[in-house]
């Protein structure tokens, strides 16, 4: 990984209404290598990738990415984000969606090709998304992130749904992208997942409780899984998830 940061959170907090949905966060992650957020559903992961993203209002603290506050005009083209519900239009084909993001992108005619290719569905160009398998549009969403050949990939529960072969392969193509120099911020509610990441943030209400490698965690919990790290920190901590 290299030295510089992607993303640098400074008690970051978001509230709503009363309720603080992120609490203090703080992060460094460094350029390069894929880093997991993993957690049960509703304990803030969304919100906290639409803060990085730019999207989300912030009640207090800061974010910065890739050296510039996030949401700057200047990262519109360094970021790629995929959501969880497939962002592509089901009326038009695979290359027909892409040509019509790369040129919003400002990405040469070339990228649409090569996109289609990182995530396998060159085989696909012409047929109509709507006629495509769940797994085939999150590919075709993820290659739409990639359009640009952002140094930063936010991918929201990218593999929720999908069968174990599609999201083996997936996490292949996420490996092949942080070996090219890519940073990846993963979330994942499903653990097994977790030791696919260089490095895991796990998160419980709002705020992460423990931030360390596969292996770190497993070693420092004595446990044999990321969930079951997960769970003893848990026990371990309880002042520490409070809702």
């Amino acid at each position: 990984m290299g030295n510089k940061l992607a993303i640098d959170t400074r008690d970051l907090v978001v509230r709503r209404g009363r309720v603080d949905v992120l609490r203090g966060i703080d992060l460094a992650i460094p350029e390069g290598g894929i880093v997991g957020l993993v957690g049960p559903s509703g304990c803030g992961k969304t919100t906290l990738m639409r803060t990085i993203v730019g999207v989300q209002r912030i009640t207090s603290g800061t974010v910065t990415v890739l050296g510039r506050a996030a949401g700057s005009a200047a990262l519109r083209s360094e970021i790629g984000y995929v959501t969880q519900a497939p962002s592509v239009y089901d009326d038009l084909t695979v290359r027909q969606n892409l040509d019509y993001f790369r040129v919003i992108v400002g990405a040469d005619r070339d990228r649409t090709d090569r996109a289609m290719r990182t995530v396998g569905m060159a085989d696909y160009a012409d047929r109509l998304v709507e006629n495509l398998s769940g797994g085939q549009r999150s590919r075709v969403s993820l290659a739409v992130a990639l359009l640009g050949d952002p140094p930063l990939l936010v991918l929201d529960e990218p593999t929720v749904g999908l069968d174990p072969i599609v999201r083996r392969d997936l996490w292949r193509t996420f490996a092949e992208l942080a070996g090219g120099g890519t940073t990846l911020l993963v979330s994942s509610h499903v653990f097994d997942e977790a030791e696919h990441c260089d490095r895991l943030l796990l998160m419980r209400d709002g705020a992460i409780i423990a931030d360390d490698s596969p292996a770190g965690l497993r070693e420092r919990t004595g446990t044999d899984s990321a969930e079951a790290a997960f769970l003893a920190i848990v026990a371990d901590n309880p002042q520490e998830v409070q809702s």
